[in-house]
């Protein structure tokens, strides 16, 4: 897939405030501090798509940016190690769950887990809740250029694993840089593949009347 264009539809904080479209959604979400701004405008070739920041929980709405005029990504709030109250927390949470579990056109869910680290509970809850909900969804094991291939190899197959004892099992996975923007065409092929297809317009019949002598 080529990004051709790529457009900010707006904000919201809730599922009723999301932008009316029949496009088909591509949900990113994953704990903060995941990589996930950087990652979103690595997949669109874009500098500041995705508002990026050292300070972890930067991203408190639901943001849609339509892509190729065909379908919407969506750049959800994350979870874990944002400095807020427990009842903001809560009320993130609750929005996003309710996007998730609501939104009539979203497509698919990308997981954003980080490769650096060994399985994270709260990563494997998630996960977990989104295959209790029925949710399609598929993972993205993130900053693989800051550990060895060895390292990200033996984090993805724990993760894959944990999710396996869980009776989760099939997923497909992504291993992605955002530096070097290892995993963007194998992520834009995937959602590609899920975009509906045009109709090819069926040529019309010719006629010959024209051949008939006058």
């Amino acid at each position: 897939m080529k990004i051709t264009s790529t457009e900010f539809r707006g904000s919201a904080k809730t599922l009723e405030d999301c932008p009316t479209t029949h496009l088909p959604e591509f949900a990113f979400v994953g704990r903060s501090n995941v990589g996930k701004s950087s990652l979103i405008n690595m997949l669109t070739s874009t500098k500041e798509l995705a508002k990026t920041s050292s300070m972890p929980g930067k991203t408190k709405l639901i943001n849609s940016f339509e892509i190729n005029r065909n379908w919407h990504l969506v750049d959800l709030p994350g979870y874990g190690f944002a400095k807020i109250s427990r009842d903001e927390q809560y009320e993130f949470n609750l929005n996003v769950s309710q996007y998730l579990t609501e939104r009539e056109n979203l497509k698919q869910v990308f997981a954003l887990v980080d490769s650096r680290l060994s399985p994270q509970q709260s990563d494997l809850a998630f996960v977990a809740w989104l295959h209790q909900c029925e949710i399609s969804f598929a993972l993205i094991f993130t900053k693989t250029d800051k550990s060895s291939d060895h390292t990200v190899k033996n984090h993805s197959q724990q993760f894959v694993q944990a999710l396996e004892d869980m009776e989760i099992s099939g997923l497909r996975t992504f291993n992605c840089s955002s530096k070097t923007s290892r995993g963007r065409n194998p992520i834009l092929e995937y959602i590609d593949t899920q975009l509906p297809k045009k109709k090819k317009s069926k040529a019309p019949k010719m006629s010959l009347g024209w051949m008939k002598k006058r």
